[in-house]
């Protein structure tokens, strides 16, 4: 009993330091959980016990596994099961499964999209991608660049971007970005 009262315990010490990691006020966290400020800020104090009504909704918002927020012990399969995620006609296959911080995925680009217009945008955070297959068309400021297999391209995502297939196969890739990178990826709803 002493083991499951110190693993509730720790409880609201990791949902504390898991929003603020990702800046996230109690009052954007009550508005996307539909559960109370107050409520929330008695989680993260330890002066409200956790159950699976409250950790749920966190574990979703926060995009992480339930085990994850408890701190349950590994149950010894290293395996990383991966959920691809699709968006602007791009499937994003995650690597890595660490709340905050820098995150790895394995991106696919169609030959027949994203859209056929460049569009470059613009967000927080910095990229770093490696081309596995096909080409890769980079628009990166006023710079066209198409990368091949192997090649590798690190740049400030203030500066406009875009990511597209060079050719008629489709381009797989390793990119790497923080938390901002992620966000506006993944997070961001789909067009």
């Amino acid at each position: 009993m002493d083991e499951l009262n110190d693993v509730l315990a720790a409880v609201g010490p990791r949902l504390r330091e898991l929003r603020r990691e990702r800046g996230i006020t109690l009052a954007a966290l009550a508005e996307t959980t539909g559960i109370s400020e107050s409520t929330l800020s008695r989680l993260e104090s330890g002066g409200r016990r956790p159950n699976l009504e409250l950790l749920l909704p966190l574990a979703r918002a926060y995009g992480v596994p339930l085990d994850e927020l408890v701190g349950a012990p590994h149950t010894g399969d290293p395996r990383v099961h991966l959920r691809p995620v699709r968006r602007y006609g791009m499937t994003f296959v995650p690597l890595t499964r660490r709340a905050g911080g820098m995150q790895a995925y394995k991106l696919v680009i169609p030959a027949e999209g994203p859209a056929a217009a460049p569009d470059p945008k613009t967000h927080e955070g910095y990229e770093w991608l490696y081309v596995l297959n096909g080409r890769l068309r980079l628009l990166l400021g006023d710079q066209e660049l198409v990368l091949k297999p192997g090649e590798v391209a690190e740049f400030d995502t203030h500066v406009p971007h875009w990511l597209g297939a060079a050719g008629t196969e489709a381009v797989e890739l390793l990119v790497l970005f923080g938390l901002q990178g992620e966000r506006a990826h993944l997070r961001a709803r789909s067009t």
